[in-house]
């Protein structure tokens, strides 16, 4: 029988096994590029890079993921309920205080990141600050202390630095191949072959990257919904707490799809209700609202 313990596990198997690929993937990509372009100083290029970004990931993604979404850390001071309201529920959930971080936008939303319980970091918006109650602020700071709990951010934050660095690599090979850069145009041997190859890996290599946001994000955001009801013992603050975000149709200013699945609710807001599910990082708020009360 799964429980909370075999999930962190698993968390923490996906981590490695993510990093793992994600090493595979760019070696075996710089292969290609080396044989494209009949270099092996590419080949050795890639293996240092993928070496490196595993490295990063691992040690600097949290800062990366608060540097892209502009948030800033505050002290107790600064506002004293919310940090009175973490620091209660760590306590009760066994955790060590994260870190927190303020995010000045007006689209109410929140995350957690980094490598492990020791060094992790919540951040909410100003625009959640000014739209919650207490019991629903509760709420979404249990899920977030939840994710946290569930070991769920260091597979999270990983996810921020690899995914953006395999749309890069595609992005710049697809540049390289329409401009015919580094190739002579007398060696066209298997050379239109090699371009069709390179460009369809360019074009899926996002798509992939994209799968693997939504292979992990939609079930841990309902495991972390539950998790943090059982911490509050009061569902209904989350449930409430969901549906007024949910009632925002104000995308985040700094939104960007490297990080959209760290957030408790789709930072891209209303733009989520106008396409197909199958593309949405994090499950519907209905859902998820059903689940905590059990309808």
């Amino acid at each position: 029988m799964a429980t909370l313990y075999t999930q962190q596990s698993k968390n923490v198997s996906k981590t490695w096994l993510l990093m793992s690929l994600f090493l595979v993937i760019v070696i075996g990509i710089g292969f290609f590029f080396s044989q494209y372009y009949n270099n092996p100083n590419i080949l050795y290029f890639f293996i240092i890079f993928s070496i490196s970004m595993n490295v990063i990931s691992y040690w600097y993604s949290d800062k990366i993921a608060l540097k892209l979404n502009h948030a800033k850390p505050i002290k107790k001071e600064e506002n004293p309920d919310l940090w009175n309201i973490v620091e209660n529920l760590s306590i009760t959930a066994g955790l060590p205080m994260p870190r927190l971080c303020i995010i000045n936008d007006p689209s109410p939303n929140a995350f957690a990141t980094g490598r492990n319980k020791e060094h992790a970091v919540v951040a909410v918006t100003t625009g959640l600050l000014q739209i919650l109650n207490k019991n629903e602020l509760e709420g979404v700071i249990a899920h977030e202390l939840s994710h946290i709990g569930n070991r769920d951010i260091l597979l999270s934050t990983v996810i921020v630095v690899l995914v953006g660095f395999v749309s890069i690599i595609a992005d710049i090979f697809l540049r390289s191949t329409f401009w015919g850069v580094g190739r002579s145009r007398d060696d066209d041997r298997g050379g239109s072959i090699m371009m069709l190859v390179g460009i369809v890996l360019s074009i899926l290599a996002p798509i992939f990257a994209t799968i693997i946001q939504l292979s992990i994000s939609r079930k841990r955001e309902f495991l972390a919904d539950a998790s943090g009801a059982l911490l509050t013992r009061y569902p209904e603050g989350l449930a409430s707490a969901l549906k007024k975000i949910s009632q925002n149709s104000r995308p985040m200013t700094y939104a960007n799809n490297a990080t959209a699945h760290l957030f408790i609710s789709n930072p891209f807001s209303g733009a989520g209700k106008k396409i197909s599910n199958l593309f949405n990082t994090h499950p519907p708020i209905e859902e998820r609202i059903k689940a905590l009360l059990g309808n």
